[in-house]
């Protein structure tokens, strides 16, 4: 067995990295500061602006909490230490080892987070799921993995927002189009982006028959508001339309719905999560702008790939397989992260894979 003490100084080590990496006294600057500008009374007269703030002291507040409550725990261990060895109490030793080990996990979890220092890793996330082959069983998946994304943000306090879901006719979704109004989640969720494929016993096959699924994800940072990006109106086309699919009272009724179409590019946005045919056009058009952004930086990406002798990475492509029969796996296929608990990754617990493939692709940043 390791030495307690010996894992405790590593734990201590790697939380004094984190600690550093964070600049604390920097949080605590930018906390007080935004806390001046929760209080201001005319801070909900610009409600885009409000919850931009309120969010980001949140979050600051919490991962700030997060750190002093760790530091206080992990200096706390030698003291546990010393008072189980003193009294050779086995049972305060192994308490002690518990609580060590319980706090390794944690500042590993949270090292994680100094991992996301990317131009875009700090911004808020457009994520699109759309369904590829498969027929019905594909638009089923599609909807299951909507269901996951957001049930990971509910159990992480995230905000969502869905701007759009093109119902399929028998079951399932074609897409789905969501916002995820979060510090970070595109540093985390980013990771996400590739193509799903499912292996189960289809529901929809009357004989029973094995069947596999694949869907899309693409994940982009959301529009900020240093962002120039603009539009001329003779590079877009805007299609209203009525909404589909399940809605509130009045919500298939009017011609609300928004479909903007980006020429150049054959970009399409869509917006019907609000009643205002305005509302939804000014939204699907931040989309858009987030979506050209996007493409722009991914373009001078390829470039410079291409003057390093970079070959362009594969591994956003097919990126995870869950399948359900004849056996209960889900891998990762980057990363080699797997569980048998399928139920509980399609329920959200995703943490493990997103953590270890942010590592993984750290890794894959690194010089050879």
């Amino acid at each position: 067995m390791a030495d307690p003490r010996e894992t405790w100084s590593e734990v201590d080590a790697t939380l004094r990295n984190i600690e550093r990496v964070l600049d604390l006294p920097k949080m605590g600057r930018d906390i007080a500061e935004l806390e001046e500008q929760a209080a201001e009374p005319t801070l909900w007269n610009d409600q885009a602006h409000a919850q931009k703030v309120t969010s980001r002291l949140s979050y600051l507040q919490a991962e700030r909490n997060r750190v002093v409550t760790l530091r206080r725990r992990v200096d706390d261990v030698p003291i546990l230490l010393e008072l189980a060895e003193a009294e050779a109490d086995a049972d305060s030793l192994a308490e002690a080892d518990k609580e060590i080990t319980e706090l390794e996990h944690m500042v590993s979890e949270l090292e994680v987070r100094t991992l996301l220092s990317g131009e875009y890793d700090s911004r808020e996330a457009v994520i699109t799921v759309q369904a590829g082959a498969g027929g019905v069983d594909a638009a089923d998946w599609t909807e299951m993995l909507l269901r996951m994304y957001l049930r990971y943000c509910e159990r992480h306090g995230w905000p969502t927002e869905v701007f759009d879901v093109s119902y399929a006719e028998e079951a399932g979704i074609k897409s789905a189009e969501f916002a995820v109004h979060a510090p970070y989640a595109y540093g985390t969720l980013s990771v996400e982006a590739g193509t799903h494929r499912l292996v189960r016993i289809s529901p929809f096959d009357n004989q029973g028959r094995r069947q596999t699924s694949f869907a899309r994800v693409d994940v982009i940072p959301a529009l900020d508001e240093a962002d120039n990006v603009e539009i001329p109106d003779d590079d877009i086309r805007v299609d209203v339309y009525r909404s589909s699919g399940p809605g509130g009272q009045g919500v298939n009724t009017t011609d609300s719905a928004v479909r903007i179409t980006h020429l150049p590019t054959g970009i399409v946005v869509s917006c019907q999560n609000e009643r205002s045919q305005i509302q939804n056009r000014a939204t699907a058009m931040v989309v858009l702008q987030a979506k050209l952004l996007d493409l722009a930086r991914k373009e001078r990406q390829a470039k410079l790939d291409a003057i390093k002798g970079d070959s362009p990475g594969s591994w956003g492509t097919q990126m995870r397989n869950y399948v359900l029969h004849p056996y209960q796996m889900v891998k990762d296929s980057r990363t080699e992260t797997e569980t048998g608990n399928t139920a509980a990754v399609l329920d959200g617990e995703i943490d493990e894979f997103i953590e270890s493939a942010i590592r993984w692709r750290r890794q894959q940043q690194l010089p050879a």
